[in-house]
């Protein structure tokens, strides 16, 4: 059981990352769709949640859905950022940005708090 955990997170950590990466290649590939803006960034946060998803489900301690739950929140803050600055940003941009930025505090200081 352990190692299709492992292969599964790991499975789903490195798609993220292909998707995040080549979101293009990525539509193409699933969907045979060519990429358009919207969906570029849309794909994007996908591949951010894959890749959480895979921090989560790696069986390392009773803390990996926390530490998954970080990463997402931490790397969809930072995307979201970079979406913003670039121009893209909707009504609800900059507070999702606000959101995240909270929760990935309120995540590392659990984080730290169970560690100890």
């Amino acid at each position: 059981m352990r190692y299709l955990l492992v292969a599964g997170a790991l499975g789903e950590a490195a798609f993220g990352v292909f998707v995040f990466v080549a979101p293009g290649l990525a539509l193409r590939l699933l969907f045979g769709l060519e990429a358009a803006a919207p969906t570029v960034i849309m794909t994007r946060v996908v591949g951010i949640a894959l890749f959480g998803l895979g921090v989560a489900c790696y069986p390392l301690g009773p803390r990996q859905m926390l530490y998954g739950l970080l990463t997402y929140s931490t790397l969809i803050m930072a995307y979201l950022i970079d979406v913003g600055i670039g121009g893209a940003a909707g009504i609800i941009l900059w507070p999702a940005v606000a959101v995240h930025a909270l929760l990935s505090i309120l995540l590392f200081i659990s984080a730290r708090a169970s560690a100890n």
